[in-house]
């Protein structure tokens, strides 16, 4: 595993690092064994040409959970970001060979709660798949987390994600105000077994696919915050 210090480095300064090794190749194989077992007759599962997806993941898929979390996902975690943090989010995403879905530039600014409440700084409010979703005040986007776990090898002609390093330090940004005369995009070329862990407020986006190959991502956001009275977190699982 690669420097700690120049992994916290990278996600202060540019929003995300790349970091290698965390699966070996059998443990992939495990975790797409476990995905292919699940019962897809679920509404939280969503199949078209374009795209298979499973939202609440963990609870979806529970035999997922020890093999995710590892103990070199686990270290690293504790490592980059210290004790306290929790699961609050997944989301397993299939990128067919095929694909013709992208996904434009944006930010991860709202969280999914168990309840729909009247508190002050938390809006607009969405629902989706019998899920509360709902903008948090800045803070709590702030200090949350994301890690991409990688089950096939990513780059430019599959769709992996591409990121303005540094745009998570600007707050909530619209992506009509992005000056691309300043702004460069990098694309994250992320290996099999490789993880990317980033900020939600890092501007990103995807492209299509174009070299026929899959894009199979777990997309796991975590934080530390207990929410006020009259919310929680919908997916909260400790790790």
């Amino acid at each position: 595993m690669d420097s700690i210090a120049r992994h916290q480095d990278n996600i202060f300064n540019d929003g995300f690092s790349i970091v290698d090794d965390i699966f070996t190749g059998d443990e992939v194989k495990s975790i797409i064994t476990a995905i292919e077992q699940a019962d897809p007759s679920n509404s939280t599962f969503r199949k078209t040409d374009d795209l298979f997806a499973i939202r609440q993941f963990l609870k979806e898929v529970p035999q997922v959970l020890p093999l995710i979390f590892n103990s070199n996902l686990k270290a690293l975690i504790n490592n980059l970001f210290g004790d306290g943090y929790f699961t609050v989010k997944s989301i397993y995403f299939d990128k067919p060979e095929l694909s013709n879905w992208f996904v434009a530039w944006h930010q991860d600014l709202t969280i999914v709660v168990n309840n729909k409440a009247d508190i002050p700084g938390y809006g607009p409010w969405t629902v989706k798949q019998n899920q509360f979703g709902v903008q948090p005040p800045l803070n709590i986007l702030q200090d949350n987390f994301t890690i991409r776990i990688h089950l096939d090898d990513a780059d430019g002609n599959n769709g992996a994600l591409k990121v303005i390093p540094g745009s998570h330090l600007k707050g909530i940004c619209r992506p009509e105000t992005i000056n691309w005369e300043v702004e460069t995009e990098t694309i994250c070329t992320v290996k099999a077994g490789d993880i990317m862990v980033m900020r939600p407020l890092l501007l990103h986006a995807s492209n299509r696919t174009t070299n026929n190959k899959k894009r199979r991502v777990v997309h796991i956001e975590f934080s530390r915050t207990e929410l006020p009275d009259g919310i929680d977190w919908a997916e909260r699982e400790l790790i």
